[in-house]
C-alpha cells in the first residue's frame, strides 16, 4: 500500500494456540520444527508480530516488519520485512531489501494466521521449504484486465547463514543465486489462480554424532550439498465468495543431489460459513519416491470480533511406504540406525517404520 510523504501505518497480528499429538510413541514429535508432540504445547503455533509502513516521499516508502515466535525449542525474534518500496508507475512497483521469498500462495502472510482458513498451514506442503524470507530485490506489476487483475512478480538474492530443521536438530543452509516469479489472476466471481516457479544454489551440511553398532562416537555426513540447484513449482487457486470457499495448491520439489529424487504435494480445502461460523475440511498428500503421507483435517472457527477468530482443529495423518516418515521427525541416530539396518539385511541397527499420529490444535488468531 502506498502512503503520502509523512504518513505512516502500524499493524500488530499474532496467534496464541496450543497443540498435541496422539497415537505415536512417547517423545515422537511431528512438523516442520519438531514441536508438535504428545504434550499440550503453544510453541509450535504462537507468535507475535508487528508491522510499519513509513511514506518517506509520495512514490518512495519503507516497510518493516518483525516476530517474535519459537525456533525449535528457543523463542527468537526475527526481521522478517526491511525493504524499501518505489512507486515507478501506476501498477509498477519495485522493492529491495529483505523480502519475503515468494513461493507458496500463502507466502506474503506467512505469519499472519488471521489471513489463512486453518490454525495450522498444512504441513504436508508448507513444511517443504523453510527459507521464508532473502535479501534482494523484486520487481511487482498490476495489469486491470476485463475479468479481473492480472499481477506479475519477479525478484532476485541470496539468502545465507539460515537454519534448517532436519533430523531433530539445526543445521546452517545457504540459498544463493535466488530466482523466483510468478503470475496470478486475481477475478471478482471466479476466484484467484496463481503460478509461480523459485530456484536457488543450495550450501548445506547435514553431519551429526551417532553411535556405531560397536559403541563407539562417530561424525556421519548425512548430506553435502555444495552449489546444488533446487528448484520449487507451485499452482494455487482460492475461491472466496462470503459463503463458500475453498483454498488448493499443488507444489513440486527437487533438488540435485538430495538422493530424495522429486518431492510431490498438494492440499484440497473447502468450507463453508454460517454466519459466524466456518467449518471447513482439507485433505493433503506428500509424495516422495520412497512413501507417502496423506492426511484429513477437519476444523470448525468461530469470529469472536472482526479481528479475533477462535479456531479448533483435528487433523489425523498416516504415512506408507518403505518405512516412511513423512513430516514426523527422526533423530539423527534414528536414520543412522535405519541406513544400517538396509546396508547389513538386518543384521545389525534397527529397521524402518512408519508413523500415524491424531493432531489436536485448539488456537486464536488475531490482528490489531
Amino acid at each position: 500500500m502506498a502512503l503520502d510523504q509523512g504518513d505512516y501505518q502500524l499493524n500488530g497480528f499474532g496467534t496464541a494456540g496450543i497443540t498435541h499429538l496422539g497415537g505415536e510413541d512417547d517423545g515422537r514429535s511431528f512438523g516442520v520444527s519438531g514441536q508438535t508432540t504428545d504434550g499440550w504445547r503453544g510453541d509450535q503455533l504462537s507468535k507475535l508480530g508487528g508491522q510499519i509502513q513509513y511514506g518517506l516521499t509520495d512514490t518512495l516508502g519503507v516497510t518493516v516488519q518483525a516476530t517474535l515466535k519459537p525456533e525449535q525449542d528457543t523463542w527468537k525474534g526475527n526481521l522478517e520485512w526491511a525493504y524499501l518500496s518505489w512507486g515507478a508507475s501506476d501498477g509498477l512497483t519495485l522493492r529491495a531489501g529483505r523480502l519475503r521469498l515468494p513461493i507458496y500462495m500463502y507466502s506474503e502472510t506467512l505469519d499472519v494466521g488471521f489471513t489463512h482458513p486453518w490454525l495450522r498451514l498444512p504441513d504436508e506442503v508448507y513444511s517443504q521449504v523453510q527459507l521464508s524470507n532473502y535479501e534482494g530485490g523484486d520487481i511487482l506489476y498490476r495489469l486491470p484486465t476485463g475479468i479481473g487483475a492480472l499481477s506479475f512478480q519477479l525478484a532476485g538474492g541470496q539468502a545465507v547463514n539460515r537454519n534448517l530443521f532436519a533430523m531433530d536438530d539445526l543445521h546452517d543452509i545457504d540459498y544463493k543465486k535466488i530466482f523466483a516469479a510468478n503470475v496470478s489472476l486475481e477475478t471478482s466471481d471466479f476466484g484467484t489462480l496463481r503460478v509461480g516457479y523459485a530456484e536457488a544454489d543450495i550450501d548445506t551440511d547435514l553431519s551429526a554424532s551417532v553411535i556405531t553398532p560397536g559403541g563407539s562416537p562417530a561424525n556421519i555426513d548425512f548430506l553435502s550439498l555444495d552449489r546444488r540447484k533446487g528448484r520449487f513449482t507451485s499452482i494455487g487457486y482460492q475461491y472466496d465468495d462470503g459463503t463458500w470457499l475453498s483454498s488448493n495448491e499443488w507444489t513440486s520439489n527437487n533438488t540435485e543431489g538430495d538422493q530424495q529424487g522429486s518431492i510431490d504435494a498438494f492440499y484440497l480445502m473447502g468450507g463453508r460459513r454460517f454466519g459466524d461460523v466456518l467449518m471447513h475440511v482439507t485433505y493433503a498428500q506428500l509424495d516422495e519416491d520412497i512413501g507417502r503421507q496423506g492426511s484429513w483435517t477437519y476444523g470448525v472457527n468461530y469470529n469472536l470480533t472482526p479481528t479475533v477468530v477462535l479456531k479448533g482443529e483435528y487433523k489425523r495423518v498416516d504415512t506408507r511406504g518403505n518405512g516412511y516418515r513423512g513430516t514426523f521427525v527422526e533423530s539423527a541416530q534414528e536414520t543412522f540406525d535405519h541406513a544400517v539396518f538396509a546396508a547389513s539385511n538386518g543384521v545389525a541397527g534397527a529397521p524402518s517404520r512408519n508413523y500415524d499420529g491424531d493432531i489436536v490444535s485448539v488456537g486464536v488468531d488475531f490482528v490489531f
